[in-house]
């Protein structure tokens, strides 16, 4: 019975926090940064590029359908249009796919979701009581070295571009590989940032050399966003944000959406992480028919033994760009239906509560977690759409040709 008596407050405790950040979020605007959905379902192996047969009404395979999107609270979601960058392409039909397979999505389930290409339609959104849909390239492949393209993306729905993923473009430099090709960006590299900035499209850092991070940073003359990203000083890997570019965000106005993954956050777990999955696609690669290499995949997956990953640990990264930067550049983006291991709790896009609840816990004020929710991101976009205004005033679109660097 003592026992009993010291265990139901710390329970109790624990219910008023989720409550509270339940009826938070309900007021606020939970924007996530980054969800591969369109990716999930154009690999699905029982429907491939099916959008009908991937049924959001319904319990998905993956990390995202509509009962736990509401149980999450989120309210606008940027659906990644995500294409590998790896090779030497072609890769705008892939990323027309892309983007169509995500379109399909919002235009299938009008009664949920809503195309969102503007603050304003954001919050249009919230007062219909669906969700914001809008997308993101993730890496600057599918522009295929076309400034041109980059338009025309930006006319299909696209309001932010990552300028690399996990491999170097002509003319900006990934955080991945170990040796830079053009130390951060080149001249044309420059100048889509500088179109972006006219366009009003978001430039998202996420998955950029640090070089690459700072030489956005000097000539972007709008906020830019990393939309899903953590701290480096916490977790040491390529791919998370340094501090001394989270030092320049409040220069800048942007924002950093703190990502789950859990080898971006956890880098105990990164080091058990990579060498295992090296051996494991090691022995896929040898296999003799493409099933036999999913299931050794899928196995290999399902027996690793690997440190866990706290929501704790999240709301660590989330703390620490709010010292470094500031409570007004930090925000949230999953990465969920693109990665497979997930921190306790943030499994699924249903766990944004349990976080909230973990920073309401650690003193966070309604403000600051609004700001968090999606708050900065909306800003940030703002700002971008009022400096998009003033230079499509000031100068006309791009006509610059992509040439390669001297040797």
């Amino acid at each position: 019975m003592l026992a009993a008596l010291f265990v139901r407050p710390a329970v109790a405790a624990e219910d008023a926090a989720v409550k509270h950040a339940r009826a938070l979020l309900r007021s606020a605007i939970l924007i996530d940064g980054h969800n591969d959905l369109p990716m999930a379902i154009r690999r699905n192996s029982a429907a491939p590029f099916d959008v009908i047969a991937y049924d959001l009404r319904q319990p998905t395979k993956g990390n995202t359908d509509f009962a736990r999107l509401r149980a999450g609270g989120i309210g606008a979601q940027f659906w990644s249009v995500y294409i590998p960058g790896e090779g030497s392409g072609p890769y705008a039909r892939q990323q027309l796919e892309q983007i169509d397979i995500a379109r399909r999505i919002i235009d299938r389930y009008p009664d949920q979701l809503m195309f969102a290409g503007s603050v304003a339609d954001v919050r249009a959104a919230k007062r219909a009581g669906k969700i914001a849909s809008m997308l993101g390239m993730e890496g600057g492949y599918g522009l295929e070295n076309s400034i041109g393209a980059l338009r025309t993306y930006y006319a299909l729905g696209v309001r932010y571009m990552a300028l690399t993923h996990n491999s170097h473009l002509d003319w900006a430099d990934a955080a991945a590989p170990l040796q830079p090709r053009n130390n951060g960006l080149t001249p044309f590299g420059k100048e889509v940032v500088r179109e972006m900035n006219r366009l009003g499209m978001l430039v998202d850092l996420s998955h950029a050399a640090p070089s690459t991070m700072a030489d956005a940073l000097r000539i972007a003359e709008a906020p830019v966003i990393f939309s899903h990203s953590s701290a480096k000083a916490l977790c040491g890997v390529p791919r998370n944000v340094p501090d001394d570019i989270l030092r320049e965000l409040p220069r800048n106005g942007g924002v950093v959406m703190v990502t789950f993954v859990s080898s971006f956050i956890n880098c105990d777990l990164d080091k058990v992480l990579q060498p295992a999955l090296a051996e494991i696609g090691l022995r896929a690669r040898a296999a003799a028919t493409p099933a036999e290499a999913e299931r050794i995949r899928s196995e290999g997956y399902a027996a690793l033994k690997l440190p866990p990953t706290t929501i704790a640990m999240v709301a660590d990264h989330i703390e620490h760009i709010r010292k470094v930067a500031g409570v007004d550049h930090v925000g949230l983006g999953g990465d969920y239906d693109g990665n497979e291991w997930w921190p306790e709790g943030l499994e699924d896009v249903t766990g944004y509560p349990k976080l909230f609840a973990e920073l309401i816990r650690r003193g966070w004020s309604d403000r600051d977690l609004k700001k968090l929710a999606g708050e900065n991101l909306l800003r940030a976009w703002g700002q971008a759409e009022s400096v998009a205004q003033r230079l499509q005033k000031e100068r006309t679109p791009s006509i610059m040709q992509f040439s390669k660097p001297a040797e």
